[in-house]
């Protein structure tokens, strides 16, 4: 451990570096690769010096490095700065703490493998933990940022987001441990370079596919930057169906799916017939399968619902999907498939990708494509920079479950993808025209993964670690070597 003349320059350097690299590799625009660097100058201070030092640094470090969203909090609609993004934002640090407090408590008993393993194993744990139990899910973690990394999201198909989570602080954690006083570096190094290399290559393997026949799918959505659609039951309402129609109508040909956004109307009826009737024509008259969000507001019961409509090719009824994560609207229950969709379809709505169900279970009943009405960023947030953020999380959903995407949000960002996380067409709302729109051709999804059968498996295992690590952590090393255990400059 380090002299505390040494420590006084070691502290806010590691403090500083950790704290740059997670302000530019997390975030509404994060640089990947500096998602992987960002704990290593924390954890390899946690070997020089006392635990309260360094869980003191590592809180300090990762509260600094959100600074990157405190602007984006600072107007957001769903996550304003006071109370929920300040709440966010502690928690996250906090988890980030003791994942650097269990790693400082091994590595100082030379436990190094198992330091290496549990910080990761730590962090991934308690995030899933907070997951279960939060209702809006979770979305903005390390496995987000690596939205634009499809080999690494790879690893999701098998273990789901939480082996992202595990394998982006693994080589950090690894490499600080190895540089502890006493360290097995051996073991450590080869266990370390065989998870790595066996999740990136089975990545590379994975990408080598290319997934199901081809679907020329398109999402379109109007550039008013609205919360809510206009009611159907007015001129304004009206009007708009007749320039969704129109949009549509002037799409290329051989387009099979069109995805319209969350609430692009609202209704006090359950099917409104102007809606229906129009959309009903559109869809045989292209052959087109459409799908349509809209809310429909009870007034007697004061409740509204949070519906997708999907219109088929041939014209005949819609089918009626109910959000099934809302903190406002009463929860769905039922999977609902587009009707003669070109490839099996389910439809989710917005925060449900915010949960590994109902996409997975989509999987499992055969759907290859997910499509997504969303309306990500409600006002004051309209058209901002979470678009990003909320696209990747959805698509990592697709990958979850070998499922392709199909999103358009009200606000924010279009995401055509396949079901490998490779994004096929994208753009921005909010631009000059009234309407953006994308048109790709996207292979249908390669359909159940690993993690589609066995669920969070991974997650439990990193609870399992995490115990192991503490236990052990509670454990004496007999007759330490005397260099590797000289007078900290505090600890608990």
């Amino acid at each position: 451990m380090a002299s505390t003349p040494n420590a006084r320059w070691q502290v806010p350097a590691a403090l500083l570096s950790s704290a740059v690299l997670f302000y530019f590799g997390t975030g509404l625009a994060p640089i990947a690769v500096l998602t992987w660097l960002a704990p290593f100058p924390v954890l390899l201070l946690a070997t020089r010096v006392g635990g309260w030092t360094a869980a003191g640094t590592a809180f300090g470090a990762f509260l600094l490095g959100t600074a990157n969203m405190w602007a984006y909090q600072a107007h957001s609609g769903d996550e304003p700065l006071w109370p929920f993004g300040a709440a966010i934002d502690v928690g996250m640090s906090l988890v980030f703490t003791f994942a650097v407090w269990l790693f400082w408590a091994l590595a100082r008993r030379r436990r190094t493998l198992l330091a290496s393993l549990a910080a990761p194993a730590a962090w991934t744990a308690l995030l899933y933990l907070i997951a279960i139990s939060n209702p809006m899910g979770m979305m903005g973690s390390l496995a987000n940022d690596q939205g634009d990394a499809p080999l690494v999201l790879q690893t999701a198909s098998w273990a789901g987001m939480w082996g992202i989570e595990f394998l982006v602080l693994l080589p950090a954690s690894a490499v600080a441990a190895m540089c502890a006083p006493g360290a097995s570096r051996l073991r450590t190094g080869v266990v370390t370079a065989v998870l790595v290399t066996l999740s990136l290559g089975g990545g590379a393997l994975r990408l080598s596919a290319s997934g199901g026949p081809s679907v020329r799918m398109a999402a379109i959505t109007q550039n008013a930057g609205y919360h809510w659609g206009p009611e159907l039951g007015t001129a304004r309402g009206r009007a708009l169906v007749q320039d969704y129609l129109d949009q549509i109508s002037a799409m290329p040909d051989g387009v099979q799916l069109v995805v319209l956004p969350e609430a692009a109307f609202s209704a006090e009826e359950e099917w409104p017939t102007a809606l229906v009737e129009p959309m009903r024509r559109t869809a045989k008259a292209r052959g087109t399968a459409i799908v349509v969000g809209f809310e429909y507001y009870d007034r007697p019961g004061k409740h509204n619902y949070d519906y997708a409509l999907a219109f088929p090719a041939d014209g005949a009824a819609p089918v009626r999907y109910l959000k099934h994560h809302d903190l406002v609207s009463p929860p769905g229950r039922d999977l609902v498939f587009v009707p003669g969709a070109p490839a099996p379809t389910g439809l989710v709505i917005c925060g449900d990708t915010t949960f590994t169900a109902p996409s997975r279970d989509y999987a499992a009943a055969g759907s290859r494509i997910l499509a997504i009405p969303a309306e990500l960023a409600v006002p004051p947030d309209s058209n901002d920079e979470g678009g990003w953020q909320h696209t990747r999380n959805a698509l990592l959903r697709g990958v979850e479950s070998g499922q392709s995407i199909a999103l358009s949000d009200a606000n924010g960002t279009l995401m055509l993808s396949d079901g490998y996380g490779r994004i096929q067409a994208e753009a921005r709302t909010g631009g000059p025209t009234p309407f953006t729109s994308v048109v790709a051709d996207v292979p249908a999804g390669p359909g159940p993964t690993f993690h589609t059968k066995f669920g969070d498996w991974f997650a439990w295992l990193s609870l399992a670690i995490t115990v192991a690590g503490l236990v052990f952590a509670r454990l004496r090393t007999p007759n330490p070597p005397a260099a590797a255990n000289p007078k900290p400059l505090n600890h608990p």
